[in-house]
């Protein structure tokens, strides 16, 4: 093959996905000459046009220069689907609240009206102060739950406030309260510290929630779940502990729990909850979001337990406005009787 001499102006176009070349002059082989200038157009699917002018470098870092802009946006995009993915998975965790929180309503209202039917049938006293104080403490229970659900469908920023870790497992047990009376579910709390955690309640409700679901259909035959709340002071954490008294996770299924879609269950349960496989990926991503940790340790025949390390409220953000338990972010507590006849 001849060696190529003298100036060559050549015009490359290629389809889509390449880079078109106009005018490029060689002066010697291999090399661009600077008195003829060329002008790179590259062209990608879903990212604007890049123009560069070669007269002082070479096509390839005009091309690398390219390459990582598309890169940035492709990263951008990636974020903004994840993002947009947990938040989907917020609302569909709050639209199986609604379908718990009714069936709960609906015993409420039931309980409500059978008593109210039995105090105007029986006008003596005893029998309607029985009836006016069953409807009360039904009329109490209904604004407990009123208030959780609202504060989890309230409560949507992203802002870390300090919030008590026993305020926020208290009120999320009052979600569950009947399904887990419904499986036989005892459900034991040790509130060892009441140092507030630096962290979104509303999220962290979401993992705990969660995590609630799981240990209970990890125990079809009942059983008991423990929650403890501690604090590590020498890793400057509050720990939340869950643990189970199910049938324990395989050893060789353990080290994949977190894996997005991956699940051992065939599909929902009775209640249509689980089976999807992005719960516990989502409940990591909740917790290294905040900056924190979640662990596992599982024992078949014995039990699981899963341990939130939060980071704890340091004094300085203690200072300032403390944050609000989920409970009062909805329509406000029961009255009690001597304020509502104030």
């Amino acid at each position: 093959m001849s060696k190529i001499s003298g100036r060559v102006r050549s015009s490359i176009a290629r389809d889509r996905g390449s880079a078109s070349v106009k005018s490029i002059g060689f002066g010697k082989p291999g090399k661009l000459s600077e008195a003829n200038a060329s002008t790179i157009r590259m062209s990608r699917d879903r990212c604007p046009r890049f123009r560069y002018s070669t007269s002082d470098g070479s096509v390839k870092q005009h091309m690398a220069a390219s390459q990582q802009a598309t890169v940035a946006e492709l990263r951008e995009q990636v974020r903004q689907l994840q993002q947009e993915l947990r938040e989907a998975e917020q609302k569909t965790a709050l639209g199986e609240l609604v379908g718990t929180t009714t069936h709960e309503f609906n015993n409420v209202l039931t309980t409500i009206l059978n008593y109210a039917k039995l105090g105007l049938r029986h006008p003596d006293e005893p029998t309607r102060t029985k009836a006016l104080t069953k409807i009360l403490s039904a009329g109490e229970r209904a604004a407990r739950l009123t208030n959780s659900v609202l504060g989890l469908a309230r409560n949507r920023g992203n802002e870390a406030t300090p919030t008590p870790l026993p305020t926020l497992i208290d009120d999320s047990l009052v979600l569950l309260e009947r399904e887990m009376q419904k499986y036989r579910i005892a459900i034991e709390t040790s509130y060892e510290t009441q140092r507030p955690a630096m962290i979104v309640g509303n999220q962290i409700q979401q993992v705990l929630l969660n995590l609630l679901t799981n240990a209970r259909q990890a125990m079809p035959q009942g059983g008991r779940i423990l929650l403890r709340v501690a604090e590590d002071s020498a890793r400057g954490t509050i720990d939340l502990t869950l643990r189970d008294t199910g049938q324990g996770i395989p050893p060789d299924v353990l080290p994949r729990i977190f894996d997005r879609y991956f699940s051992t269950k065939s599909g929902p349960d009775e209640t249509g909850k689980g089976g999807a496989g992005v719960g516990l990926a989502a409940c990591r991503e909740i917790i290294e979001a905040h900056g924190g940790k979640i662990r596992v340790e599982s024992t078949i025949g014995v039990g699981t337990a899963f341990t939130l390390k939060l980071p704890a409220a340091k004094a300085e953000q203690l200072a300032g406005p403390a944050g609000k338990p989920i409970a009062q972010l909805g329509v406000g507590g029961a009255a009690h009787p001597s304020a509502a006849s104030a």
